[in-house]
């Protein structure tokens, strides 16, 4: 198989999953716990690719100056500090950390 065909099965399989999902009855996805279960979902991907994005280099761990940046956003966040601060005090700590030679 080339690389075109298994790019062409995928999203076919993708929109396949998709179209199967009209097919759920409504009664079925407005019980709570389906609706519970889905909220989880998105937040526990989005959290997996947050940190394979932060400290994912490959197939190994890369330990740079984006780690202690999503510390500090996390910290601010747990504060309720507006959003824009927040990713303007992350930048500033990763660039602080690189220009100092880290990561």
């Amino acid at each position: 198989m080339t690389l075109w065909q298994i790019i062409l099965l995928a999203s076919i399989l993708v929109m396949a999953t998709k179209l199967l999902g009209y097919l759920v009855p409504p009664r079925v996805l407005e019980a709570p716990s389906a609706a519970r279960t889905a909220e989880l979902t998105t937040v526990a991907l989005l959290s997996a690719l947050i940190v394979v994005q932060t400290i994912g280099d490959g197939q190994g761990i890369a330990i740079d100056a984006r780690l202690p940046a999503l510390v500090v956003a996390a910290g601010l966040f747990a504060l309720r500090v507006p959003f824009i601060l927040v990713i303007v005090a992350a930048a500033a700590t990763a660039a602080g950390l690189r220009a100092f030679g880290w990561g």
